[in-house]
This record gives structure tokens, C-alpha cells and sequence, in this order.
């Protein structure tokens, strides 16, 4: 069933998958994202859950070997918008995360090589107009 966004609901069998996966260490985050999980290292994400599905985000050199597996795809979360650094691991592997497991330390390697991202500046507000002086009339 699809959410009020338009994007599928997580399945609870892939954030328990999800779940097993994300490592624990330094500057790692679960955060919710549209109603799914992204996990995070350093501000980047490198792996999350859309639907029924796991994804990571891998670096160039990855992703081939990766999309070589049966039933690993691009991540495309609207229909001709695939977002060119994650691939989605193959269904079956739910059944068997020691397969997904090398993968995910992949991923979060891309991820820590990747820059932060810089906190855009603050916007200031200009101070609100004064009202011109009302001119005084003579009664």
C-alpha cells in the first residue's frame, strides 16, 4: 500500500533486515526518511529502506559488481528517476544478510569518502520596513 506521498510503506520484514544490517560504530545515524530509514555516517547516507526493499549506495566501481547479483536493481523511487549511486539488494537476500553484509561495509565506506555537506548559511531576514511618520493635520 502506497503512502499519502505516493512512495510504498516500509515493510516491516525489510526494517527488521535493515535493522540486522546497520553497523554500530563512530558518526553512525538511523534517521526516518518519508516514512522509511535512512542510516547515515557523517551526514551521508549509505544505505536506507524503501518499500520492501534495502538499498546502499555504493561507489562507481560497486555498483556492476553488485547489479551482476540476481534481483538487484537501480533504485528508482518514481518511475524514470533513478538515483545513480544506490542499488537495491536483491529480494531473497532478506532470508540470508550474511550476503547483503559485505555490501553494506561497502557502502559505508563510499560513504565516509564522501565530503560532508556544508550546512547551507543561515538566511537573514531583512528588519521590517518602517512606516513613514503619518504627517500631523491642523483641526
Amino acid at each position: 500500500m502506497a503512502a499519502k506521498s505516493g512512495f510504498p510503506k516500509a515493510d516491516p520484514g525489510a526494517l527488521a533486515f535493515f535493522d540486522d544490517l546497520v553497523p554500530e560504530g563512530a558518526g553512525i545515524a538511523v534517521k526516518p526518511m518519508f516514512g522509511h530509514r535512512g542510516a547515515f555516517v557523517n551526514g551521508s547516507m549509505f544505505m536506507g529502506v524503501f518499500g520492501d526493499r534495502v538499498l546502499v549506495r555504493l561507489a562507481e566501481a560497486d555498483r556492476p559488481k553488485l547489479l551482476a547479483e540476481e534481483g538487484a536493481t537501480h533504485f528508482e523511487p518514481m518511475p524514470g528517476r533513478r538515483m545513480g549511486e544506490y542499488v537495491l539488494l536483491p529480494l531473497d537476500w532478506i532470508d540470508d544478510p550474511s550476503q547483503a553484509q559485505p555490501w553494506v561495509t561497502r557502502a559505508l565506506a563510499y560513504a565516509r569518502t564522501v565530503p560532508p555537506k556544508k550546512k547551507p548559511a543561515p538566511q537573514t531576514r531583512a528588519a521590517p520596513k518602517k512606516a513613514p511618520p503619518k504627517k500631523k493635520t491642523k483641526k
